[in-house]
């Protein structure tokens, strides 16, 4: 599929740009063993990301991907996770394979380029950094930008206000159906990486306008 050449793009992290989830699996599995819990790894940790820290917590406690745990364990998590998270937000992580030269391949086009995460500032900021590819991105919206994250529109509403730029001028390139339907919400193109986190579940039943396996295709979209 021939997709409209985009004025602007935002991009999400997790999944997307970044693999997290060494990182956010190291510090499950620590959070489990000051609570005296089994440890959780890697696998089931892949299944849980994409809704943000609170929830990936939840999942963790409970050792599934849905329902609530008390909100006393909850309580008790929180803080152990977040300080964990706070000094291992990019130790194990790794950009995906073509991330720079796709974000480079972009700005060469002239489209102009912001990161929409459901991720804390304090947690996102770091990774971009670390990982080298924080001056890329005009703008940074983050999961606790704004009242409201993806699923919700608002964050990419948010970033087309920024640009000055319609919605049917713009694209999101994610990896899970929260990008998705925050995509079909906000009016944006969605284009989705084949190897993200989507909860186990294969991204193209959610009907993406296109998948792609690598950001070195992105030149072959327009």
């Amino acid at each position: 599929m021939t997709l409209k050449k985009p004025e602007m793009v935002l991009i999400d992290l997790d999944g997307t740009l970044v693999d997290s989830v060494p990182d956010l699996a190291w510090c499950v599995d620590e959070t489990m063993k000051a609570l005296e819990l089994p440890v959780r790894g890697e696998a089931k940790v892949r299944n849980w990301v994409g809704n943000g820290v609170p929830r990936l917590i939840e999942r963790a406690l409970i050792d599934q991907l849905d329902g609530s745990p008390s909100d006393a364990l909850f309580a008790k998590a929180t803080p152990i996770f977040m300080a964990l998270y706070a000094d291992n937000s990019s130790k194990r992580s790794q950009l995906y394979p073509h991330v720079a030269q796709g974000l480079q391949w972009l700005k060469e086009q002239g489209i102009r380029i912001g990161c929409v995460t459901n991720k804390d500032e304090q947690f996102t900021l770091p990774i971009l950094k670390d990982l080298g590819i924080y001056d890329f991105f005009e703008i940074v919206i983050c999961g606790d930008t704004l009242p409201l994250k993806k699923p919700d529109p608002a964050p990419l509403l948010h970033g087309a206000k920024f640009f000055n730029i319609a919605p049917e001028n713009a694209m999101m390139i994610g990896d899970s159906i929260s990008d998705v339907k925050a995509s079909r919400a906000a009016g944006f193109n969605i284009v989705c990486m084949s190897y993200g986190y989507n909860h186990g579940a294969d991204i193209r039943t959610a009907n993406p306008d296109a998948v792609i396996d690598s950001f070195a295709e992105l030149n072959s979209l327009f």
